[in-house]
């Protein structure tokens, strides 16, 4: 049992005892519940126990481009962060995951090495339309494609025409085809980022961009009747498209990220390519109504898009935001990164709970985690939410030593995460386990 004077249950806080057996929360009762022949964890009294995190949204890049992440470290920072379930993308890995074929590979390398428990994404890609099925069958959460170059040959974007076809055929078997939703035409009419420039970078990527696309994925939502997902938005001012998507009762949902929620355009340096993601970070104003887009539940999750590489594409040699790679890695930072913002704003524990455990789960069918409840896996976080602490890039478990977070002094640090009811030690045998939707 794990005796609390804080923890998150059925969206508040609340002093509580939580059973664990046979890696499930078997009940929960008042902090004084007698104890009886139970092994006792008493938290700390400045320490909060929450459900284990669920990432929707990590690249490890394994196979393929394992020097950029790599199934046991990605795992181990998720862990460090206190993130107990990731699901993967399907690039940038190569192979990608576009067929059963290569999801089989992927999960054969993530089978031994997983300290947290990992599932896939699937892609859509030109061509690839007749292996969705066998992927979803396969066990894959949903759909990823872009609408624009995704950065890697190997993984080509959709023309609207194309999604349109993803759309109608995952709406068979009622799959969630999530979307890189930036139009190409746009940025291809917009200025060329200029070397070390973040003003010029951040003009190449317009927020019409966005907006365009999104308008596009309604579009096919509608006339399909599939099911869609925006992934990571950064222009606020594409939020109310969303909002008009749902309130037409059109499955339409949509993510942000914590570097759009804590980082401001205005704060970042010329040639700091640390910073460079796509989209772009954008101002703090815009920054301001992404929160706001939060609170009234049209943004309904926050993930990191962790998307880390090789120091050397980053190239912080010259700084030029045209030759870097586009990519935050965050994944063991996203709940201090959002606990800092969010408090400063008012917000609760609880609202990052919701946005970065329960929603996550829910939005890929996983509803034995994500929360504090009877019945539920017992993946656990325990989050010192008042001790601060400055990003040191050595310090942390991601491969390569990177981070838009460095030197940022952060509030809120992961003391144990737990998973399947034990705690999770990251210098033994990992103990991750590899799921499938429907499946868990």
């Amino acid at each position: 049992m794990l005796r609390a004077r804080r923890a998150v249950v059925d969206g508040e806080e609340v002093a509580a005892t939580v059973f664990v057996a046979d890696g499930r929360i078997a009940a929960i009762e008042t902090y004084d519940a007698p104890t009886g022949d139970t092994r006792v964890v008493e938290l700390a009294d400045d320490e909060v126990l929450l459900p284990g995190l669920v990432d929707t949204h990590v690249h490890v890049n394994e196979p393929g481009r394992t020097e950029w992440e790599g199934f046991a470290s990605a795992t181990r920072a998720a862990a460090a962060g206190g993130v107990t379930t990731i699901i993967d993308m399907p690039l940038n890995s190569i192979p990608a995951t576009v067929s059963v074929a290569a999801l089989e590979e992927k999960r054969a390398i993530a089978r031994d090495q997983a300290f947290v428990d990992v599932g896939f994404w699937g892609g859509a890609v030109p061509g690839n339309v007749l292996d969705l099925q066998p992927l979803h069958d396969a066990g894959v959460f949903g759909f990823k494609c872009f609408l624009i170059h995704s950065g890697v040959d190997e993984f080509p974007p959709l023309t609207a025409d194309e999604l349109r076809e993803a759309l109608t055929e995952t709406t068979k078997f009622d799959a969630l085809v999530i979307v890189h939703a930036e139009d190409a035409e746009a940025i291809d009419s917009a200025p060329e980022p200029e070397g070390r420039s973040y003003a010029a970078y951040l003009g190449s990527r317009p927020r019409a961009a966005e907006e365009v696309a999104i308008t596009a994925v309604v579009d096919a939502v509608r006339e399909t009747g599939g099911r869609a997902h925006i992934l990571h938005l950064s222009d606020a001012d594409a939020a109310p498209l969303v909002a008009k998507a749902q309130a037409e009762g059109l499955r339409v949902t949509a993510e942000t990220c914590p570097h759009y929620l804590t980082i401001t355009a205005e704060e970042i340096p010329d040639g700091a390519t640390q910073f460079k993601c796509c989209p772009p970070i954008r101002e703090a104003d815009n920054r301001d109504h992404l929160w706001d887009a939060l609170r009234d539940g049209t943004i309904g999750t926050i993930v990191t898009d962790h998307s880390p590489c090789t120091e050397d594409l980053k190239r912080l040699d010259v700084g030029e935001f045209g030759l870097a790679w586009g990519g935050i890695a965050g994944v063991q930072l996203g709940l201090p990164a959002v606990w800092t913002e969010a408090r400063s704003r008012g917000l609760t524990l609880a609202d990052v709970v919701r946005w970065m455990a329960t929603n996550t789960a829910d939005q890929v069918g996983l509803s034995d985690r994500g929360r504090i409840e009877v019945g539920a896996q017992a993946d656990l976080a325990v989050l010192a939410p008042d001790e601060e602490f400055t990003v040191d890039v050595a310090h942390l478990r991601h491969k390569n030593p990177v981070s838009a977070y460095a030197g940022r002094t952060l509030t809120g640090v992961v003391r144990q995460t737990w998973l399947h009811g034990i705690p999770v030690d990251l210098e033994a045998a990992p103990r991750g386990q590899l799921i499938r939707r429907g499946n868990p």
